[in-house]
């Protein structure tokens, strides 16, 4: 007897339905540009912690003498493929391109005068600017935002590797915005979340 039961479609049905739950809590107002960022485990590790808090376009900075390296080919492809990802190759092009979408700029230089992390209203608009991994945010992009921030320690070694402090950053700010119910509705507009469910529905 045929119950009219279709596993394939049941799956089909089931995957789009999970895709729309993501699309739903995707967010255009919280983003982290990566400035010469070249190890591919910090990339990796940022594209996770990106994708688990909802942010829908990161920004990889490449300037100088520093060769860019594509995010797809060296980040895991569970979470590298369901980001928009832009490249710039300077300072000032990428920083304004982003206060063009309303957003204020932070960056984690260390050593510099910072505002603590967890005085931050992250609610607002807002890209986050994580360095090289071995000489940091660069001065352009320090003198250029508008607040430089750190992470609060007490241990004797003050710093942390960048894909770490990338993601205790973006859970402050996730812990911020899910208390004031961000997530309790879209974020994004329905045509650019049809746009999405259609791009991601082929992946």
């Amino acid at each position: 007897m045929n119950s009219g039961y279709n596993p394939i479609e049941f799956r089909t049905e089931s995957r789009i339905k999970r895709l729309k739950e993501v699309i739903d809590k995707r967010t255009d107002t919280l983003t982290v540009i990566l400035e010469n960022v070249h190890d591919p485990h910090n990339l990796s590790a940022v594209a996770r912690s990106c994708d688990a808090v909802g942010i829908l376009e990161i920004y990889l900075l490449y300037h100088g003498e520093q060769e860019p390296r594509k995010l797809e080919k060296v980040s895991s492809a569970s979470a590298s493929k369901w980001l928009q990802v832009k490249y710039f190759d300077s300072v000032e092009n990428c920083f304004q391109y982003v206060k063009s979408k309303g957003m204020k700029i932070y960056t984690t230089a260390i050593g510099k005068e910072a505002k603590n992390l967890y005085q931050i209203d992250f609610k607002e608009p807002l890209a986050i600017v994580f360095g090289n991994e071995h000489t940091g945010v660069s001065e352009l992009a320090y003198k250029l935002s508008d607040a430089n921030i750190i992470i609060p320690q007490v241990g004797m070694v003050r710093s942390l590797n960048i894909s770490v402090a990338c993601a205790v950053t973006l859970y402050e700010a996730f812990r911020q915005r899910l208390i004031a119910g961000y997530y309790d509705k879209p974020q994004l507009d329905s045509k650019l979340r049809d746009l999405l469910l259609a791009k991601w529905a082929e992946k």
